[in-house]
């Protein structure tokens, strides 16, 4: 997304309305909200480049949330696979966490989105966006609802958590960023790896430790690391080390942004607040037409 601002309009907010399905505490909520704000800017969207507002900063999303939610067939939804992990994960089966694709394709559709940069367990989400989209579109003739298409990056299509399932704050799995060294390198010995002798070669293609470290190295540094593996003679706590080295170098000036807009929060407010401005005039123009079309007066 950030490389993305260099070419192409980028919109990105806070899916706060979304974050509702499993961060229960209004407190906590607004608190993460911010949090997650500071940690977009400190990555590199830049507000002047690209639209970066809050979800709940735009009404009309719910109120598209609604009128899709007539052209929406519940098999599609009781088809979705997120919300069949999420149950199994230990979330409340909530109408919200249910009806959560109708809420993401009113995200996507209210702003003509071409493509929706996701991860693997994303893809479903963005063809079901699809598949309502043509149902209201056959429903008020025309082709009002522009279909979105995914963009999938092969080597982030499922980044890894420190259990080896996909990586979610909601399953708590997850590496923070934004924590201090000491912080990092005792999450990063959580890591599930194999239990094998320190002399011994390991195996790297489904290695959490290495999978984690590919996403920061070039071909040859992969190279590299794959052949310590297969030598032997290092234990699981030196790669381990070494991927601690990677994150912390590699998001080192983020981290710096991150504590500066830290310490003044009114930076973030006011670029979400910004971002809401350009985000409320597509939005209430879309909107229009979508009333319009489905008759609502």
């Amino acid at each position: 997304m950030v490389k993305a601002q260099e070419t192409e309009e980028v919109f990105a907010f806070i899916a706060n309305y979304h974050a509702m399905t499993s961060v229960f505490e209004g407190d906590r909520l607004a608190e993460q909200t911010l949090e997650a704000a500071t940690a977009f800017l400190s990555l590199g969207i830049d507000p002047k480049r690209s639209v970066f507002w809050l979800q709940s900063a735009v009404p009309e999303v719910l109120e598209l949330y609604w009128i899709l939610s007539q052209y929406t067939p519940l098999g599609l939804l009781e088809r979705a696979h997120s919300y069949k992990d999420k149950i199994a994960k230990g979330l409340s089966a909530s109408h919200g966490l249910f009806s959560y694709p109708v809420l993401m394709a009113a995200d996507i559709l209210l702003y003509d989105a071409d493509a929706v940069p996701v991860g693997k367990d994303q893809i479903q989400h963005v063809e079901i966006a699809r598949d309502i989209a043509i149902k209201f579109n056959n429903a008020v003739g025309g082709e009002l609802l522009r279909l979105p298409d995914c963009r999938v990056e092969e080597r982030t299509l499922t980044v890894l958590g420190v259990d080896g399932a996909k990586m979610s704050k909601s399953y708590g799995n997850a590496i923070d960023i934004f924590v201090d060294r000491k912080t990092l390198e005792r999450r990063i010995k959580q890591i599930v790896t194999a239990p094998i002798p320190l002399e011994e070669p390991k195996e790297w293609e489904s290695d959490v430790v290495y999978r984690l470290c590919a996403l920061f190295l070039d071909d040859e540094g992969k190279t590299t690391l794959q052949k310590r593996y297969e030598k032997g003679g290092e234990g699981h706590g030196r790669f381990k080390a070494y991927l601690a080295d990677l994150i912390w170098n590699y998001f080192a000036e983020a981290r710096i942004k991150y504590e500066a807009l830290k310490r003044d929060p009114s930076k973030a407010v006011e670029a979400l607040a910004a971002g809401a401005d350009k985000a409320r005039l597509i939005a209430k123009a879309k909107m229009a037409k979508i009333r319009s079309a489905a008759g609502v007066i």
